[in-house]
């Protein structure tokens, strides 16, 4: 194999290139930098991630493969964040992790790389690093966790915190029981169980085609796994040899493909943020919009929490990714491509559907609904799936808090003045607000309607949810209050009026008098002020959750060319 990009630091008799050969040699073969691809394996594998802890097991397996192939393997630690563990949110970091990533493979000798990732923001990091970059790139997804079981019952980690937690505040769950739940919730390694962002990014990177086909959704303990990872080093060889890149690969109709797949597996309404960044990165025209048009009439097919019943390590017994996408091929791009230079489609032929109780139709129409009005100018979004039907049209008298610390502190109040048909509204929690649009918008709800036995509400924010939760929720609107979107003049006792058919999310306020208002003063001092660092360049330059809230300067891609030497 010749003209490797890595030639550029390896091959020649120069001082420069003696020193670029020098400080690798460490044991390996002394034709290591002879026409071998040299091949990055970022790798999020952190104790502080412990969704990823296992992938370091993973990169083992995937060196082994690409050592068969006649590459080089290099272990390559990249950002890792952990959803469960980083305040005030990931989703903060997750433009810092894709810029970091993308300028390692790009200032370092590789000629490609292999992407490690499974909690909710390494995957979407790493693709729009890989994006950005344009280097040969393939995605092995760390894959769920087994099942655990409390008291006989199965428990999805997320899901089932947010309703035992529900039933603890109603009453109806002693706190003993709910504690005791904790050990039995995380029973293996991997990341959630249930259909949240982790689950849903994964499968939705093999439905672009970045993995390798029949990949994601594997058991992070199933051995399978290390021999899908063990092919993937194999794979990423070849695809240097083919010059196949992200550019190639992600197209439009690989995002198509992305947004059916998202609507038939009910998966988290933080894909949407995400995929929308990706795009980004590659110059593929995709808007919210797209959203709702290709994905609104598609079928969910599986029945899995937090929309259904059962976990991700049923999906795969049941048939997994290949079996839903099978059920709607005809919704499918045909041409579009996975890693390996064949389409998605042509995978499919043989899967089937081995637990019909699994997969199966659960309602006609699932995928997201995108929603305007004068509370979302530029769009909001809700997961209907997910949803109480009932409330999916509904009129109620808003109950607004300026900042979480304001909702937390008034939430329980038995005067506060709600009832079961009230709109929670929760506002300074975007992008810029926060900063970094955190996991807020599915509000617990008031304690003394829950002793009342209501167990859902309508919600609006302009923060994201769990992709674990669940509820009538009204999440993304944008703008943001932060960034002067409508959200910040809404009043308690203004009257909501959510028509999710009609696609409308308005303030029963004419529109004069909503715009002389002046923003809420309460919910702009409570709005963060960053003095430095990474916070103050996030704030001053991150877009709308409308476009995926990228930083403005990040959008586009850089390719993968270095000019100057380092000597």
């Amino acid at each position: 194999m010749s003209g490797l990009r890595s030639d550029q630091w390896y091959a020649g008799q120069d001082r420069n290139a003696y020193i670029h050969r020098a400080w690798m040699r460490r044991g390996v073969p002394a034709d290591a930098f002879t026409g071998r691809p040299q091949i990055a394996i970022a790798n999020t594998a952190s104790d502080l991630t412990p969704c990823n802890a296992h992938l370091d097991e993973v990169a083992a397996s995937v060196r082994q493969g690409v050592w068969e192939a006649g590459g080089v393997p290099l272990n390559l630690p990249v950002v890792s964040l952990g959803e469960t563990q980083v305040r005030p949110t990931a989703m903060l970091w997750r433009n810092m992790a894709a810029m970091a990533t993308e300028e390692m493979l790009r200032a370092n000798p590789i000629d490609g790389v292999v992407l490690l990732g499974g909690c909710d923001k390494t995957i979407p990091s790493l693709l729009m690093a890989a994006a950005s970059v344009d280097l040969p790139a393939v995605v092995v997804p760390g894959g769920p966790m087994l099942t655990g079981t409390f008291r006989g019952a199965p428990l999805g980690c997320g899901t089932d915190v947010w309703r035992l937690s529900e039933e603890v505040r109603a009453g109806t769950l002693s706190e003993r029981a709910f504690l005791d739940s904790e050990s039995s919730m995380i029973r293996s390694r991997g990341h959630c169980n249930t259909m949240g962002t982790a689950s849903t990014m994964g499968l939705l990177a093999e439905a672009l085609g970045t993995t390798l086909p029949g990949s994601a959704g594997l058991p992070a303990p199933d051995s399978r796994l290390l021999a899908r990872a063990q092919e993937t080093g194999r794979l990423i060889v070849e695809m240097v040899a083919a010059g196949r890149r992200p550019s190639q690969v992600i197209t439009a109709g690989s995002f198509r493909n992305a947004i059916v797949a998202l609507a038939a597996i009910g998966g988290s309404t933080n894909a949407i943020v995400h995929l929308l960044a990706i795009a980004g990165r590659l110059g593929v025209p995709l808007t919210l919009d797209d959203f709702d048009r290709i994905g609104a009439d598609v079928p969910l097919l599986a029945d899995l929490q937090p929309a259904g019943r059962h976990l991700m390590e049923d999906f795969h017994r049941a048939g997994g990714l290949h079996a839903v996408l099978r059920e709607v091929i005809g919704l499918l791009d045909p041409d579009a491509l996975t890693v390996t230079g064949r389409p998605l489609v042509s995978y499919l032929d043989e899967a089937q559907i081995w637990d019909p109780e699994v997969i199966r139709l659960i309602r006609p129409n699932a995928g997201i609904a995108v929603l305007y009005g004068n509370l979302a100018p530029a769009g909001a979004i809700i997961k209907p799936a997910a949803a109480s039907p009932e409330l999916l049209r509904h009129r109620g008298r808003a109950m607004v808090f300026d900042s979480v610390e304001d909702f937390h502190a008034r939430i329980d109040d038995p005067d506060l003045d709600v009832d079961a048909d009230s709109v929670l509204v929760l506002r300074g929690c975007g992008p810029k607000g926060y900063p970094g649009m955190p996991e807020v918008s599915n509000m617990p709800l008031p304690a003394k309607l829950l002793q009342q036995g209501v167990r859902d509400m309508v919600r609006v924010c302009d923060g994201r949810m769990s992709g674990t939760a669940y509820g009538t929720v009204v999440l993304h609107v944008a703008p943001e209050a932060a960034a002067g979107g409508p959200l910040d003049r809404v009043r308690t006792g203004d009257w909501i009026v959510l028509d999710v058919e009609a696609r409308r999310i308005d303030v029963d306020v004419p529109q004069a008098e909503l715009d002389a208002r002046p923003p809420s003063a309460a919910m702009t001092e409570a709005l963060a002020r960053p003095r430095r660092g990474w916070e103050r360049l996030y704030v001053d330059t991150v877009l709308g959750a409308d476009t995926g809230a990228d930083l403005d300067f990040l959008v586009g891609s850089s390719g993968d060319k270095v000019a100057r030497e380092s000597h």
